[in-house]
């Protein structure tokens, strides 16, 4: 094996023409961590931020882009169970991605589910972990509750909404186009909004209120979610595509006892992603076993055509995941 490895780096920040192919020293297995022989890398929002020079990683973490990824493990370190050389997994990265191979802890890696190949798998770890630790464990949605994903039609939301419809809630979910609305129904929401020619609370405040929203455009959404909130009505926070700051009453949330929270998914440690491995890994991997639910894919790029793929996910024309292709491994 080659003591260095292609990968893309962020050259400098900027657009998605700063993605560079490169190369770099081949990452060792440390303690509790394994080495993936990369097949295909997810493309996420977070990668693009960090590439923009506003989504900085961790100290600890590789400056390469990517937190998901598909593969074979090639190498394990001291201390790793349950897991060996030659094993197919999916795995949350702290970062590197981008690569033909990276290093993550073996308690961030996850099975490939019965049916789905490499390419699928790698669109699973970034997603589902962010929505069930929003949606169900810091959201606490319940069956029949009313349920409104925000970017219904993206990663996040295409993930949001089937795994909310299977929990029993009635999802709604926004979208920016009429297909992309539809893509939203046929996955299992009840009802799409168009936000460019309907008003999201007009739809939700008919409907008595949503009990949980799952929002990632932030900005003047905030309070616009708030009026769309129920009684007792919690929002959950993820990103913030048109900015982290607006002027709210709070005086609001006390008079309807709501709830607002959220969280990033990067930052937090690595115990905490572990805990939402082994939740994901018991309440949803059967389920994507069982063929009930499974990513919803939009395209597919090679790893040096890195930044026609950003290009796509900020062209905001996909519906559903993007992934690079890294190696030659399908199965």
């Amino acid at each position: 094996m080659s003591d260095v490895m292609n990968a893309v780096e962020i050259t400098k920040a900027g657009g998605p023409e700063v993605l560079q192919m490169t190369q770099r020293p081949m990452p060792v297995a440390g303690p509790d961590q394994v080495v993936i022989k990369v097949a295909f890398a997810g493309v996420n929002r977070p990668d693009a931020l960090q590439r923009a020079g506003m989504y900085a990683p961790p100290p600890t973490a590789s400056d390469l882009p990517g937190l998901e990824a598909s593969g074979e493990i090639v190498a394990v370190g001291a201390g790793v169970s349950g897991l060996a050389v030659g094993d197919k997994v999916c795995a949350l990265l702290p970062g590197g991605g981008y690569a033909e191979y990276v290093a993550t802890p073996a308690a961030h890696c996850l099975p490939v589910p019965d049916g789905l190949g490499l390419k699928e798998a790698a669109c699973l770890p970034e997603t589902f972990f962010t929505v069930w630790s929003n949606v169900f464990m810091r959201g606490g949605l319940k069956a029949g509750e009313r349920f409104l994903v925000h970017g219904g039609s993206s990663g996040i939301g295409t993930t949001a909404i089937q795994l909310g419809r299977l929990f029993g809630a009635r999802v709604f979910a926004t979208a920016g186009s009429d297909e992309k609305c539809a893509a939203c129904i046929a996955l299992g929401a009840e009802a799409a909004v168009n936000y460019r020619d309907t008003d999201f609370v007009d739809v939700m405040t008919a409907e008595g209120g949503a009990d949980l929203i799952l929002d990632m455009v932030g900005g003047p959404y905030i309070p616009r979610n708030i009026q769309a909130l129920a009684e007792d009505g919690r929002l959950v926070q993820i990103a913030f595509l048109q900015g982290p700051k607006v002027e709210l009453n709070f005086a609001t949330l006390m008079t309807r006892r709501l709830t607002m929270t959220g969280s990033t998914l990067r930052p937090q440690s690595d115990l905490a992603k572990a805990r939402i491995a082994d939740a994901l890994r018991e309440k949803v991997w059967p389920l994507l076993s069982a063929g009930r639910i499974a990513p919803v894919m939009d395209s597919e790029f090679d790893l040096a055509d890195a930044k026609d793929a950003h290009a796509r996910m900020e062209s905001s024309g996909h519906i559903g995941k993007i992934v690079l292709k890294v190696s030659g491994q399908e199965k």
